[in-house]
């Protein structure tokens, strides 16, 4: 007779539900991709995130060559130079072309703009670009420029850091808040129950997206540092995203204390703050995971529409939505019509919206054993 296996635990047992569930798994390696894109957005991308391309205003994507005018094909891929060569008679805007007179080769970690390698050690090297500097016509522009002539495609990069990190962050400051607030109300009940509780109803009772445009539109007004209008958009979405959590994990802490593990602690004389926080929350982890996970896509779509809107994040730092600001001010229609590589930010938002929706909706369905899906 062959050995009986080993019992999984929880978390193998959940892993294996999880790997089940393909469009959760897929959506795992998606926003692992994103974050690698965003970690290392200095080096993948050609250009400083804020240089300015004179007279290369609204350029369109570079096209990319193998091939050139006389079909002789080159292992070495290379552009031609961007010229503006005319502007259209009816719509007076630039109409771009290129100069097949002169090839310039794509280099590979090649010299360009300086910068600190994850913030810390200096250099030059970027993963591609063509080494010639920014008055040269040999750019190369994978998404296009915008209205400034800056890459857009360094922009998009580098813009979802914040797009990417603002839920994270939110989520540390909530997520202490309400294992905090409601673990002690689920835990001691009576007064202190119904003390923190109105506190919580409070604070839900704020309509949350007016408040966040009133206060944007006060701390832009009082011309602080885009970090701090960063800081302080954390700050305003962590206070008022934290009551919802700490009522479902009130809810469950009522429950988990009469169970015979919590009693049994407190009968050998367990400290509240460790029955608390050693034997009740860490019953709750799921609930938490899930939750956060779930919660991580409306924060993206938060900053995006304040800084879409003008609100949020401002030059010079950048993000997904505040890329998006020039479809107000070049009209929407415009945009669509000559310049629709400025919607990629958008694309973006989009793709990483569902993943978080997605990854989330598997992460709940590994942690629920009676769930047909995680089976």
């Amino acid at each position: 007779m062959s050995a009986p296996s080993e019992p999984l635990s929880q978390w193998q047992l959940v892993w294996r539900r999880f790997k089940k569930h393909r469009l959760g798994l897929a959506s795992g390696y998606v926003i692992a991709f994103l974050v690698f894109l965003v970690v290392f957005a200095d080096f993948l991308s050609p250009y400083y995130y804020g240089m300015h391309h004179r007279r290369l205003d609204f350029a369109p994507p570079t096209l990319i060559h193998f091939w050139d005018e006389k079909g002789t094909f080159s292992f070495q891929p290379f552009i031609y130079g961007i010229v503006a060569a005319k502007r259209d008679p009816i719509t007076n805007l630039k109409v771009y072309g290129e100069d097949t007179s002169k090839k310039y080769p794509i280099c590979f970690f090649c010299a360009g703009d300086p910068y600190r390698f994850l913030g810390l050690f200096p250099t030059n090297m970027h993963l591609f670009g063509t080494g010639e500097d920014s008055t040269s016509p040999g750019q190369i522009f994978l998404f296009g420029t915008d209205d400034f002539g800056r890459d857009l495609f360094s922009r998009t990069l580098i813009g979802g850091r914040v797009s990417i990190s603002i839920g994270p962050l939110v989520l540390m400051v909530s997520l202490f808040l309400a294992v905090l607030f409601g673990g002690i109300s689920g835990y001691y009940g009576g007064f202190v129950d119904l003390f923190l509780q109105r506190i919580i109803e409070i604070l839900q009772a704020f309509p949350g997206l007016p408040l966040l445009i009133a206060l944007g539109y006060v701390v832009h007004r009082l011309g602080l540092s885009p970090l701090m209008v960063f800081l302080g958009l954390v700050s305003i979405l962590s206070l008022l995203g934290w009551g919802g959590l700490a009522r479902i994990l009130r809810g469950l802490i009522l429950s988990l204390r009469e169970q015979e593990f919590s009693l049994a602690a407190k009968a050998m004389g367990a400290s509240d703050l460790r029955i608390i926080f050693r034997h009740l929350l860490p019953n709750t982890i799921t609930v938490i995971i899930v939750t956060s996970t779930l919660a991580i896509p409306g924060l993206i779509l938060t900053e995006a529409a304040l800084s879409f809107l003008g609100l949020g994040i401002s030059d010079p730092m950048t993000s997904w939505g505040q890329l998006l600001n020039v479809l107000q001010q070049q009209n929407i229609v415009n945009v669509f019509r000559f310049w629709p590589w400025l919607m990629i930010p958008g694309f973006f938002i989009i793709v990483a919206v569902l993943a978080f929706n997605f990854l989330g909706d598997a992460l709940r369905d590994a942690f629920d054993p009676f769930s047909q899906q995680g089976r």
